[in-house]
């Protein structure tokens, strides 16, 4: 056997002589080649791929949008023992070798020469960089060669600590974690200055296998990875033989750590991300960009939490649709799979599926996805009352077996005293909108029970009809064309050949009654269909059209009849949103807006938002679309509409600076209440996505959810009604007559007025005395001759 041993001897001292010549060639090929390889200045100011990240206005995560998680640190940020992993495993010599490692090559070079295989050991921390920075992932010996070159010219023009913080950052380490500060995060949530020795060790073992020995993906594997990571710090003098042995024995800790999100607001994080797409396309996603929207974390998380329970609430006023499905009542050797089973079914927070297992007269016992089991009381279980197909109601429950059964899987719901309630996945929808009325921003926005449920965003996309939720435009229509709040409007029964049906119209006010003459301000702050339908016949649907498209309505799409009155027409709560803040900011036609500023990275301003404001020398003044008066004046009968209106359950709040108005639709297919203070504008709207009846007034299904936002956001806020401008004059009315009052006389009213349009003294004193004789009927009747 000697002459094989001899032929090995000859044959490793021949691949010495060419691995020495084929450094020499490589010395030449580097000095003619250096001129053609890459540019190394790219890596001193590189751009490494980052997510887009979006916040709230003070600061707290929303949500992330790319494939890379990553989480750009210096090199004075990573931990000494992390580098030191690092280098005992990686790269040895990487403080000492000019880029290539001769003696990692030789050796690489010997096993390919014995196995006839590539294998690693001979790449160095540098040309990895410059395979992660310059070169594709293809094993070729072209890009082998390619890669020495360009890692000794790396070498030579940046400082060792640079390449690596550029390799420590870029590397993927497995679960979309891009650099060690991300893996950090992925596997353990926390910084990388919080870690173990053996934690730092599992992150430095990872770039050897990212995806198949990672502590997730296998976690034996990864514990044998660590360990040898270990083994070679403490051969190589970083570690002690006790702290070796210390955390040799931890055990794995790693679980996945998705981004740490602060605040639930998924439709305004889409909302940014498709404004952010369609202006830099791709590069949103992984320029890093940070964005800094106009929400207040405070009032999205009360939005969130008042809306559905909202629609929870209104479930639970209607018919309940039993189970959603059923299972084998729950035994031991069930166990497993009825578990399974539960954590299959979507949960859609706060509303989560659960699993009857014991039924009592009036309570029931019930187990979570999570195995906890809670009990419901019947103060949770009564409101189940089923609707017959007729549409009749069941009969009332009077014990828990009338409305589950053992093994029914069911929905159940916390509320706030920590109570448990039976209820049901809402099929009615919603939206909350609140917006600052000086500027638009956008504080807090949800456009659905739950985006998980449905993305599609109600709050801008939904098309709804306001009903009378509008008719505060059509009365300021009015207003701005000379009348006034005292005008006299005939509440009387009226048919209509309207265009756009095929019968005549006959328009009813909402409890079918009829009050005969009726002041501007009664009929709003009473939403009188009858008034405001011969009020925009007195103003006239052409004037009153190109009033509404100044604030912003599209004229193209309104209704040229008198429908219009009682809003027939579509809009999205954003658009209606958008309206009232004319109303609650003195006439100044602002935009809504989401977002504050974008930054890049490194926290240099990139945009900035300047937001149009309703002031008349700021620096960018929005458009004036109304008198101011105007504006104050229907403020001043919407904060009538809370004090004794359709909106009086909001004096709750106990507030004198609220104003608003209640919104339903014909068959009840929609209903809102947009209502606000100098400060803080709230639009909520309720309805199916597929039009059906909600069957209850807006003054019923979402005022209720105003007043409970309302009452968290302002907690504390100083009262802030809105100011009243100049021009506006007070006069005692005689309410009957719109008139000015009588001297001494005892029922009069105060009313406001453009000091223009303030009413003169009436000389007829004796007519007067008549028409006030008459009874209420006669009064009707004189009016109609005369007007």
């Amino acid at each position: 056997m000697s002459w094989i041993k001899l032929f090995f001897r000859r044959g490793l001292w021949a691949l010495l002589s060419l691995m020495l010549a084929f450094l020499v060639i490589l010395a030449l090929g580097y000095l003619y080649l250096n001129s053609q390889l890459p540019t190394v200045d790219t890596l001193r100011e590189v751009q490494l791929q980052e997510p887009l990240r979006v916040y709230t206005r003070d600061g707290k995560l929303i949500t992330t949008f790319g494939e890379k998680r990553r989480i750009p640190i210096t090199i004075d940020e990573v931990p000494p023992q992390l580098i030191q992993a690092i280098l005992a495993t990686e790269d040895q010599r990487f403080y000492s070798h000019p880029g290539i490692d001769i003696y990692g090559l030789a050796r690489a070079a010997i096993e390919l020469a014995k196995t006839g295989e590539k294998v690693q050991g001979g790449s160095t921390i540098t040309m990895q960089v410059a395979r992660n920075f310059f070169l594709s992932n293809k094993k070729t010996y072209l890009r082998k060669v390619n890669e020495i070159l360009l890692a000794i010219k790396i070498d030579r023009e940046l400082s060792k600590d640079k390449i690596l913080e550029l390799y420590l950052n870029k590397i993927y380490l497995g679960n979309r974690a891009y650099g060690v500060a991300a893996a950090a995060k992925v596997y353990y949530g926390k910084p990388l200055s919080e870690l173990t020795l053996a934690q730092l060790a599992m992150i430095a073992g990872l770039p050897k296998a990212p995806s198949a020995i990672n502590p997730l993906a296998n976690p034996k594997a990864a514990f044998k990875r660590r360990n040898h990571v270990l083994s070679r710090m403490l051969e190589e003098g970083y570690i002690t033989q006790q702290q070796y042995n210390e955390a040799i024995t931890e055990k794995i800790s790693a679980i996945y750590h998705g981004p740490n999100i602060e605040v639930h607001a998924p439709y305004v994080g889409e909302m940014i991300r498709q404004a952010l797409y369609s202006n830099f396309g791709e590069q949103a996603y992984t320029r890093g960009y940070h964005v800094y929207t106009t929400v207040d974390s405070r009032l999205q998380q009360i939005a969130n939490a008042t809306l559905q329970h909202g629609l929870i609430q209104y479930e639970q006023r209607h018919d309940y649709r039993g189970a959603e499905t059923q299972l084998a009542p729950l035994t031991t050797a069930n166990r497993a799979a009825t578990l399974k089973a539960l954590q299959t079914l979507p949960t859609y927070h706060p509303v989560f599926p659960a699993i009857v297992t014991d039924i009592q007269a009036q309570s029931i016992q019930v187990m979570l996805a999570n195995e906890q089991i809670i009990t419901i009381n019947w103060d949770g279980l009564a409101w189940a009352r089923k609707r017959l197909p007729n549409g009749h109601w069941d009969r009332k429950p009077t014990q828990s077996s009338d409305i589950v059964k053992l093994g029914d899987v069911i929905r159940v719901y916390q509320t706030e005293n920590h109570r448990w309630q039976l209820t049901q996945i809402p099929e009615i929808e919603g939206s909350l909108i609140a917006l600052r009325p000086q500027d638009g921003a956008i504080q807090a926005l949800v456009g659905g029970f739950s985006y998980q449920k449905s993305n599609f965003n109600r709050a801008t996309q939904a098309k709804r009809q306001p009903g009378s939720s509008f008719k505060p435009f059509i009365y300021a229509a009015a207003l701005a064309k000379g009348f006034t709040l005292a005008t006299m409007i005939n509440d009387a029964p009226i048919i209509l050949d309207d265009p756009s049906l095929e019968t005549q119209w006959r328009p009813q006010n909402h409890n079918r009654k009829f009050y005969g003459p009726t002041r501007l301000r009664e009929g709003l702050i009473r939403s009188r269909n009858l008034v405001s339908i011969r009020l925009l016949e007195g103003i006239g649907i052409v004037d009153t059209i190109d009033f509404l498209a100044q604030l912003g309505f599209d004229a193209a799409t309104l209704p040229r009849t008198l429908s219009l009155a009682l809003g027939s027409l579509t809009a999205t709560p954003m658009e209606l949103t958008a309206g009232y803040a004319i109303i609650a900011n003195g006439g100044y036609r602002i935009t809504p807006y989401l977002i504050h500023q974008i930054t890049d990275s490194q926290g240099e301003i990139l945009l900035a938002a300047q937001p149009g404001t309703a002031c008349k020398n700021c620096a960018n003044p929005a458009p004036q679309v109304m008198d101011e008066r105007v504006a104050y004046l229907i403020s001043s009968a919407l904060s009538d509409t809370i004090t004794r209106g359709t909106g009086r359950a909001a004096q709750v709040l106990n507030r004198q600076d609220l104003a608003g108005k209640t919104g339903s639709t014909n068959d009840f297919f929609d209903a809102w209440f947009s209502g606000y203070n100098a400060n803080l504008l709230t639009t909520i709207w309720l309805g199916f996505d597929q039009p059906k009846s909600l069957r209850e007034y807006g003054s019923r299904a979402a005022l209720p959810i105003w007043i409970d936002f309302m009452r968290h956001a302002l907690f504390n806020q100083p009262h802030a009604p809105i100011p009243q401008p100049l021009g506006i004059d007070i006069a005692e009315i005689d309410p009957a007559s719109g008139q000015l009052a009588n001297p001494g006389q005892t029922d009069s009213i105060i009313e406001y007025f453009r000091e223009e349009l303030v009413p003169q003294p009436v000389t007829d004193t004796g007519w007067m005395d008549y028409y006030q004789s008459q009874s209420k009927p006669e009064r009707e009747n004189l009016w109609r001759r005369l007007f």
